[in-house]
């Protein structure tokens, strides 16, 4: 009988770094994950959910099912939010669920399931007064969240901007946190 593997979902968000996340969920894999990706709507444009289907053996869900459907998803142990918009993150900080994917990260906070977001905003938005409340209020609320505002992207940068993106920083919290479920 094999061990069950821990569940991961990352939760993606209509940002540059999502079409980076083959890789990510190859690394998880490699850790020791099931993976599964749900993206916001805005998330669509940016990753190619085929290949992350093919990659995790799941679907790339986007929209809430219909409540008599059965899920398709294995239930989440922890969650990656990556990478987590400006919207995203004040949406879910004021308990905003009008997306399947801020619907999920509202009741992992409330399940108090280990969750890692991973914002990536311009620094014109990361100055907006509600950015860092939002991201205080979910630290607070026992989110790890890494960033550095230093290292965000200008507007308008495209690729370019996308390349700080912290990803060593976000593996390495994720091994953390997949140590921790072991134990």
């Amino acid at each position: 009988m094999t061990e069950r593997k821990p569940v991961l979902y990352v939760i993606a968000c209509g940002g540059r770094p999502a079409g980076e996340l083959p890789a990510l969920v190859e690394h998880a894999q490699g850790e020791g994950w099931t993976v599964c990706v749900v993206t916001t709507p805005s998330g669509t444009k940016f990753l190619d959910a085929q290949r992350l289907s093919t990659l995790t053996g799941y679907p790339v869900r986007s929209e809430y099912k219909r409540p008599e459907d059965p899920d398709v998803l294995p239930a989440p142990d922890a969650l990656a939010v990556v990478p987590a918009t400006f919207n995203t993150i004040n949406k879910w900080a004021q308990g905003i669920s009008d997306t399947l994917a801020l619907g999920l990260l509202n009741e992992a906070l409330g399940l108090g399931l280990p969750i890692i977001a991973v914002p990536w905003p311009n620094v014109a938005l990361a100055r907006h007064p509600a950015f860092p409340a939002s991201i205080k209020l979910l630290r607070a609320s026992g989110v790890t969240v890494i960033l550095d505002f230093d290292n965000l992207p200008e507007p308008n940068s495209g690729a370019p901007g996308a390349a700080s993106f912290p990803w060593e920083d976000l593996r390495k919290e994720l091994h953390t946190v997949r140590s921790s479920l072991s134990d």
